[in-house]
């Protein structure tokens, strides 16, 4: 079951849940960001690491990001330049509940212009910063807001408790606090 913006709030009061947390969906000249009546949409914080071929670097590995392979941005927006991406990261710190999982989705306003976050899975007992990954698809630049919404999260009640969840397990991406590389 989708939970409703009586139970995020009531989550993120009590709980900490979301950190800090908007109450009200601010949508005057921004692209939304607060709690919406199904979810709540995430901001972008101001630091970035923009993927582009600067340095010749030959191939992105997973298994180990070369610092070559990014240049690190802040500032107020970020502007991606085609067929590449940015990490990001949300300025909301998450505390998931385990018996919750959370989907990250992407934006509408971002989507009709091109600029994609992929979908990504909060597990429950995760807690961190979201990296994010925002994808430029458009044979243009595009740019992206910085302290702006740019993707919902939907929280979905777990029939039941979890047998392990991603604290227990010890995630390696549990308590991340910046912009958080691929781990192996």
């Amino acid at each position: 079951m989708v939970m409703p913006d009586t139970w995020i709030r009531e989550q993120a009061q009590e709980n900490q849940m979301i950190q800090p947390f908007v109450g009200a969906l601010q949508t005057e000249g921004v692209l939304s960001f607060g709690l919406s009546s199904a979810g709540y949409d995430i901001r972008i914080a101001d630091e970035y690491k923009i993927f582009a071929n600067v340095y010749g670097t030959v191939v992105i590995d997973p298994k180990q990001i070369d610092s070559l392979a990014y240049v690190d941005h802040i500032g107020p927006t970020c502007v991606i330049p085609p067929h590449s991406f940015v990490l990001g990261r949300s300025i909301e710190f998450i505390r998931m509940p385990d018996t919750v999982i959370g989907f990250l989705q992407p934006k509408s306003t971002y989507i009709r212009s091109g600029i994609l976050t992929p979908s990504t899975v909060l597990e429950p007992g995760w807690e961190g910063y979201i990296t994010l990954e925002i994808a430029n698809m458009s044979a243009l630049p595009a740019k992206v807001y910085s302290y702006e919404g740019i993707a919902q999260l939907v929280f979905l009640n777990i029939e039941g408790n979890p047998e392990t969840t991603y604290a227990s397990r010890g995630g390696k991406y549990q308590y991340q606090q910046g912009i958080t590389l691929p781990k192996v």
